[in-house]
């Protein structure tokens, strides 16, 4: 991690992190320009590279803060006692929306950093990506899937709750109505609605 950028005041360096993250997830590596970052960030483009060297190191640090900050929120959020796959999936997404309050573009340039198609991006994710994945794993490892009425799918089950919170998540982003707090409460909603439609409770 950059050690000078950090000592910068908090508020600067949060500005910088959510331009790049917001121009990177939109745009994608090859199309995304520092222009666009300083623009978006309000500051100049000697201040951006006197932090980093260039467009790749701008992209290699938020990538390191995303996949330290999310793997920290999940750490956080979902307790090792917890097995119920309606409950993890609720913590999940609880840690993912809780990162979006300060970082809202974090989870988009996460997912779209798995499909980016730039040589020295994709070396780079492949050899990162490890970290933020085996988090997940371990998480996801604790459920029970066998506490679900027979003949449920269980991984099926997961992967249609996590769609349907990564879908409505993007909706709004597509209206311009993107809240934090107020997705969660939807989010919880539509898992919720789910569990009753697999469990009758």
């Amino acid at each position: 991690m950059n050690g000078k950028f950090f000592e910068l005041k908090k508020e600067k360096q949060d500005r910088m992190i959510n331009a790049a993250l917001k121009v990177f997830a939109v745009n994608g590596y090859r199309h995304a320009s520092t222009d666009d970052i300083v623009k978006e960030a309000g500051i100049s483009k000697g201040l951006l590279f006197h932090y980093f060297d260039n467009k790749l190191g701008v992209y290699q640090f938020v990538y390191d803060y995303s996949v330290r900050y999310m793997s920290l929120e999940l750490s956080t959020f979902v307790g090792i006692r917890e097995r119920d796959v309606f409950e993890v999936m609720k913590l999940i997404q609880t840690a993912r929306l809780d990162a979006m309050k300060e970082y809202p573009y974090m989870q988009q340039f996460l997912a779209r950093s798995t499909y980016e198609d730039v040589n020295e991006v994709l070396l780079y994710v492949g050899q990162k990506k490890d970290i933020l994945e085996n988090a997940y794993q371990d998480v996801y490892r604790r459920i029970n899937f066998a506490a679900l009425p027979q003949g449920t799918d269980g991984r099926l089950l997961f992967r249609l709750m996590d769609h349907a919170a990564e879908g409505l998540i993007m909706e709004h982003f597509r209206e311009g109505s993107f809240q934090a707090d107020m997705v969660l409460g939807e989010v919880l909603q539509y898992i919720s609605v789910i569990k009753k439609m697999a469990t009758g409770r």
